[in-house]
Formats: structure tokens, sequence, C-alpha cells
């Protein structure tokens, strides 16, 4: 499991460029808005949910990824492949 704060999870999604979401998307093979709610968003009519945990705090609160491809993708989207995401011991 891997934590950052909810606020830098959002930083990189609206750094993102067109295009991107629907890309990882593709990648991926999940949907455009299951790949949206990795990022904080909430549309589980046409989504499904990604394996995030959300807890309240300082910066937007602590988010707990159970898998960290979606992530991954992002990063290497925007070449910050050597952003550091805490990893938390199961």
């Amino acid at each position: 499991m891997k934590t950052i704060t909810f606020n830098e999870l959002r930083r990189i999604k609206d750094s993102l460029p067109d295009g991107s979401i629907r890309q990882i998307a593709a990648e991926l093979g999940l949907s455009v808005e299951t790949v949206r709610n990795y990022f904080g968003g909430y549309n589980y009519k046409d989504g499904t949910s990604c394996g995030i945990h959300i807890e309240p705090g300082p910066n937007g609160g602590i988010v707990m990824l159970d898998d960290s491809t979606i992530l991954d993708k992002a990063l290497i989207i925007l070449g910050e492949t050597s952003h550091k995401v805490a990893s938390v011991s199961s």
C-alpha cells in the first residue's frame, strides 16, 4: 500500500496534459470515469472504485492507494519518475 496527500494527488491530476486521463484509461483497459475516480472523482455510475482510501487531515487528508499503477502512469506522462510516494507496511 502507498500513501500520498490528497492535495498532491490532485496536483498531479491537474498537471496532466489534455487527453492524459483517456490515455491512461485506454492503456490499462479501464473506463475514463474509473481513472477520474482514482484522482478523487466520485462518479460510480459510469466508473468503479479503484482502491483508494481517503482519511481526513492536513493537505486534504491522506490517500492510501492499494495499487499505484494509475499514479505511476500519470507520473511517467509528467516526467516525474523520481517522484516518491510513501510506502506503508501492510
